[in-house]
């Protein structure tokens, strides 16, 4: 099954990066056209929003997208022949996020300018706000977005496959060294954690709570808590690899003794330990000074006359006076998320 759904998103994240390529040289004809794009979003409105502190802010996000990409050891532990077969799986790790992560979203950076409205509209697990959906329709094509959001759907379906299988054999492997209620240890005739499967389906079930009011800042806590574990969890990986080299020198073992040396040594370790603290400092940096600049973002849409939400966002402007600063950035993603809600009701929501 996970076979089929990787083949479906590496089809699509393929298609797509082809499809940008076109737009973004003029090839596509849609009601308005744009023509040759080139790197022009990159200058106007620019790549970059809000400074420092806004490049900063997407930091918990981006591990959060990322994050997954471990697997590939753990998967080890049930592979027939792990000796040949994760080396091979490891070293394609890195093409995989080069192409599919990075180069995607550039080419979306490349076709959708950083403040289009549409942006602006995504609450919870909102596929209808996705940034490749949203590039899609900009370029008139239609018929093709709902394609896309039926992928991403595929996509969320094979993510829950993923964690399933490595949250419940994290939890099986914790219990048989004694680090999790014994009763997790069984496993039954076709080796499947039973009790660890059924664990991680109730946990499954707080995604319900995206359908209560509040659902928004619930999806954001539990995206938040999640991105930051990655840090966590990437930079523990790192500290272990450097142990464990430091520990197999000082017994007298070499390299060549290795099945599988990592692409760039202990320095690519010492280097992922780095950023990953760097990571985690900028986001705490970000959470505890909080920048002013998201305020006037809210106050700008307001010269949207075109937008159905410009009443709201017009009177969000001069609710926002009425907010402590240090709940500025809270209340203006709920200002963001909620347009459909009376900003009365956000106002407090925030205070």
């Amino acid at each position: 099954m996970e076979f089929v759904l990787g083949l479906i998103k590496v089809t699509a994240v393929i298609g797509f990066i082809i499809f940008a390529v076109v737009v973004d040289c003029g090839g596509v004809h849609s009601k308005v056209n744009r023509g040759y794009l080139g790197a022009h979003y990159w200058h106007d409105p620019g790549a970059f929003k809000n400074g420092f502190k806004g490049f900063c802010s997407v930091f918990v996000t981006a591990a959060f997208a990322f994050g997954g990409t471990e697997l590939v050891g753990l998967a080890a532990a049930e592979a027939a022949d792990p000796r040949k077969s994760l080396p091979t799986a490891t070293k394609q790790v890195f093409w995989r996020i080069t192409g599919f992560y990075v180069v995607s979203l550039f080419m979306v950076g490349l076709i959708l300018p950083s403040d289009d409205p549409g942006l602006l509209g995504s609450s919870g697990a909102n596929t209808k706000a996705s940034p490749f959906v949203l590039a899609i329709q900009k370029a008139g094509v239609s018929g093709l977005p709902s394609v896309f959001n039926a992928v991403i759907t595929i996509s969320v379906l094979s993510v829950a496959n993923s964690c399933t299988y490595g949250s419940t054999r994290t939890m099986q492997a914790l219990a048989a060294r004694g680090m999790g209620p014994h009763f997790l240890t069984y496993i039954d005739s076709k080796g499947r954690p039973i009790w660890c499967v059924v664990i991680q389906l109730i946990f499954g079930l707080l995604a319900f709570v995206n359908e209560a009011s509040a659902g928004s800042t619930f999806f954001n806590w539990l995206l938040s808590l999640t991105g930051l574990s990655y840090f966590f969890v990437w930079g523990s990986i790192c500290l272990s690899h450097i142990r464990f080299r430091r520990g197999w020198s000082a017994q007298g073992h070499t390299l060549d003794e290795l099945p599988f040396k990592a692409q760039f040594g202990v320095i690519g370790s010492y280097l992922g330990f780095f950023l990953n603290c760097i990571s985690l400092i900028a986001t705490f940096y970000v959470s505890l000074f909080v920048s002013p600049r998201l305020v006037p973002e809210c106050e700008a849409m307001t010269a949207n006359k075109t937008s159905p939400a410009c009443g709201r966002f017009s009177r969000c402007s001069s609710l926002l006076s009425t907010i402590p600063r240090r709940t500025y950035r809270h209340c203006t993603i709920h200002l963001l998320e909620g347009l459909h809600q009376e900003p009365r009701r956000l106002l407090r929501a925030c205070t």
